[in-house]
C-alpha cells in the first residue's frame, strides 16, 4: 500500500480549541483515560476471579471491557501529544495505517458484540428456562470469535480502500487520530468511489447491528410487560438499561460522522471524541454503578485483599 504513497510522515492537527485550554483539555483528557483504563482493567479482573460471574452475560461484558480498554489507547495518547503540540502531532505513514486499522477493527468488533450482548439479554429474558442451555460456554465462544474476525475483515476493507490511493500533496490530518473521511482528503486522485463504498460498507455494519438490537430490545420489551410483577419487572428493565445507555453513545455519534453527506472537520472531531473518549469511559461506570452483583463482587475481591493482607 505504501509505494502508492509519497508521503512518508502526516500530522495530526488535532482538536479544534483556544490555544490557552492546552493545559486543561490535556488534564481532563489524561485523567479520562486512566480512569477508562483503569476501570476496565478492574472490571476484567471482577469478572475472572469472582466465580458468580461466570456467566455469559458478563462473559461479553468482560469482552467489552478489553474492547475499550485498547479502543481509547488507539487515539487518546496521540489526542494529548496534539495537545502539547502546537504545530501538530507528526505520526509516520505505516503508524497511521496501523492506527486506522485498529480504530476501526475495535469500533466494528464493539459494534457487532453490542449485538451480541442485545441478542443475549433476549434470550435470558424471553426464554429464561431453556436460557442455561441455548447460551452455554461454546456458544459463548463461537459468537464471541465470530465478533473479532467479522470485526477484522471489515477494518481490513477500510484500511485497504484507504491507504491504497496516492498521497503526493499535503499531509496535515484535520483530526486528532488517522481516521479514513479526514485522510481521503489528502490523496492526489479522485475519492468519490471509494468514499461511496466506504459509506456503504460503514452503513451496512452499523445499520445492520443496530437493527437487530432494536429488534431485539421490541421483544425483550413485549417479554417484559408479560411478567405479572411490578418489581419482576423492574428488574428486567434495569438489566438491559445500561446496555442501552452504551449503545445509543455509541451509535449515534459514528452515524453523525460516518453515514452523513459532506464533513465539518471542526464539528466532526468534537463529536468523535464521545465515541472514542466519552463511551469507553461509560461502561465501567455504568456497567459498576447500576449493576448490583458487580458492587457485591467489588466488595468481595476488597474483602479478599484485605484478608491476604492482614496475614
Amino acid at each position: 500500500m505504501t509505494n502508492a504513497s509519497l508521503v512518508a510522515t502526516f500530522i495530526l492537527a488535532g482538536l479544534a480549541h483556544a490555544p490557552e485550554l492546552d493545559t486543561f483539555l490535556f488534564g481532563s483528557f489524561l485523567v479520562i483515560y486512566v480512569l477508562t483504563v483503569v476501570g476496565n482493567l478492574l472490571i476484567m479482573l471482577v469478572i475472572i476471579m469472582d466465580p458468580h460471574l461466570h456467566t455469559p452475560m458478563y462473559y461479553f461484558l468482560s469482552n467489552l471491557s478489553f474492547i475499550d480498554m485498547w479502543y481509547c489507547t488507539v487515539t487518546v495518547p496521540k489526542m494529548l501529544m496534539t495537545l502539547v503540540s502546537p504545530e501538530g502531532s507528526p505520526i509516520s505513514f505505516p503508524s497511521c495505517v496501523a492506527q486506522l486499522y485498529s480504530f476501526h477493527f475495535l469500533g466494528s468488533t464493539e459494534c457487532f458484540l453490542y449485538t451480541v450482548m442485545s441478542y443475549d439479554r433476549f434470550l435470558a429474558i424471553s426464554y429464561p428456562l431453556r436460557y442455561a442451555s441455548m447460551m452455554n460456554g461454546r456458544t459463548c465462544v463461537l459468537l464471541a470469535t465470530t465478533t473479532w474476525l467479522s470485526g477484522s475483515l471489515h477494518s481490513a476493507v477500510q484500511t485497504t480502500l484507504t491507504f491504497r490511493l496516492p498521497f503526493c500533496g499535503p499531509n496535515l490530518i484535520q483530526h486528532y487520530f488517522c481516521d479514513a473521511p479526514p485522510i481521503l482528503k489528502l490523496a492526489c486522485v479522485d475519492t468519490s468511489t471509494v468514499e461511496m463504498v466506504i459509506f456503504v460498507n460503514i452503513g451496512v455494519v452499523a445499520s445492520g447491528c443496530f437493527l437487530l438490537i432494536v429488534l431485539s430490545y421490541v421483544s425483550i420489551v413485549h417479554s417484559i410487560l408479560k411478567i405479572r410483577t411490578s418489581e419482576g419487572r423492574w428488574r428486567a428493565f434495569q438489566t438491559c438499561a445500561s446496555h442501552c445507555t452504551v449503545v445509543l453513545c455509541f451509535f449515534v455519534p459514528c452515524v453523525f460522522i460516518y453515514l452523513r453527506p459532506g464533513s465539518k472537520d471542526a464539528m466532526d472531531r468534537i463529536v468523535a471524541v464521545f465515541y472514542t473518549v466519552m463511551t469507553p469511559l461509560l461502561n465501567p461506570v455504568v456497567y459498576t454503578l447500576r449493576n448490583k452483583e458487580v458492587k457485591k463482587a467489588l466488595l468481595r475481591l476488597k474483602d479478599k485483599v484485605v484478608h491476604f493482607q492482614s496475614k
